[in-house]
């Protein structure tokens, strides 16, 4: 459907391009016809855009399950082609002529309409400017969701394996968030007691990463632990399967939830257990989940979100805002993963106009520079290489 919108908007701005009298009237040399041919500047810019996106769209439209992500994108860009639509009628009535009218008319009306180009061109940017607005999200947005995994990450274009193990040396930023993290967790572990602790932030701001390089730390101190990467689109039977896995504990597939649920607890019970619960949407996962853990142990729960209602879910102050990094920590942690090849990981002089422009795109998150960076360090460090990245 998408696609089909966006194929006939592709042929009225063609119609619009290829009129005669658009035509002759630029080739007129005056400020009317600058306006004009401004306008023609901004029609083009959509019609290039908009063929790249029906090619996208007919590829994505082959698959039945798309994310969500996707299905935002092409309702955003569906809008912007009616609108789109909007201006190229306007434009296309406004310079229609009368056959039986002469040149002088012709000029005099153009000349009339000289606040309309005006005001069609800057209407035609604002347009192209959220086209670009929206690509950008959805990119951005579509790779968090595709390196979301940091044990083990799964590129779907591709049948390779992509293994990402977080380093202290790629924590920048946030070493004194993973000190109080790690104390939260260890501390008090001879009492009985349970407690929970939150990571919340926009995505990509590296909440998995850090919760996963300290949850690999500290297992080591309990009897038991599980990480469960949740989603949005979760099924609490689903989890509770995750859960048994984790846990190494053997159950049938079919299994009742009911059942799920005994096998759970009584395997922690009397143990000194630490739960992740990775990727958390609603407060109701936790509600859904909560009788499969017993309340007489020792026990520690990590919960990372987007949302600030399930950050609430923490004991006491235990939680934690993730921000995107400053320029400082951005620049360092692009400089460790991109020459990491190198002794003194630094950047050539010659490569910094390069290096702050990737940055500039990375918006100060993690999993962005940690892509770019990767992908550098495979490349030789010379100006043209990188201005081809």
């Amino acid at each position: 459907m998408a696609e089909a919108i966006v194929g006939l908007l592709i042929s009225k701005i063609g119609v619009a391009l290829g009129n005669k009298a658009a035509t002759y009237a630029m080739s007129q040399i005056s400020n009317e016809a600058s306006d004009l041919r401004s306008l023609f500047g901004e029609i083009h810019k959509p019609k290039e855009e908009l063929e790249s996106i029906k090619a996208y769209l007919r590829d994505i439209e082959k698959y039945k399950d798309i994310s969500e992500t996707t299905h935002i994108f092409i309702k955003n860009i569906r809008h912007l082609a009616f609108r789109i639509e909007d201006v190229i009628d306007e434009f296309t009535y406004k310079l229609e002529d009368d056959k039986y009218v002469g040149f002088a008319s012709k000029t005099r009306k153009r000349v009339r309409n000289v606040h309309i180009w005006k005001r069609l061109a800057l209407e035609l940017r604002h347009i192209n400017a959220e086209i670009e607005d929206a690509t950008r999200r959805r990119d951005r947005y579509a790779m968090v969701g595709s390196w979301r995994n940091n044990d083990l990450i799964h590129q779907n274009r591709s049948a390779n394996r992509i293994i990402y193990i977080p380093r202290k040396e790629d924590l920048v930023g946030i070493e004194d968030i993973v000190d109080k993290i790690k104390r939260w967790l260890v501390s008090d572990l001879d009492g009985r007691n349970t407690k929970t602790i939150t990571v919340w932030g926009m995505g990509g701001v590296g909440k998995t990463t850090l919760v996963d390089y300290v949850y690999n730390i500290v297992n080591v101190n309990f009897d038991a632990a599980a990480w469960i990467t949740v989603s949005k689109n979760h099924q609490v039977e689903d989890l509770l399967n995750k859960i048994c896995k984790e846990l190494a504990i053997s159950v049938d597939t079919n299994m009742e939830m009911r059942n799920l649920v005994t096998f759970s607890r009584n395997h922690l019970e009397g143990k000194r257990y630490i739960i992740v619960l990775d990727d958390v949407w609603e407060v109701d996962v936790w509600i859904n989940i909560m009788d499969v853990f017993p309340t007489n142990c020792i026990s520690r729960f990590v919960i990372t979100s987007r949302k600030y209602e399930v950050a609430s879910l923490a004991t006491g102050n235990c939680t934690v805002k993730l921000d995107p990094l400053a320029l400082n920590h951005s620049y360092e942690l692009f400089c460790k993963l991109a020459f990491r090849y190198c002794e003194d990981k630094s950047c050539p002089l010659e490569l910094c106009e390069l290096a702050a422009k990737f940055l500039l795109k990375c918006e100060g998150l993690p999993i962005a520079i940690a892509c770019i960076g990767r992908l550098l360090s495979c490349k030789p460090p010379t100006y043209s290489i990188w201005d081809n990245v």
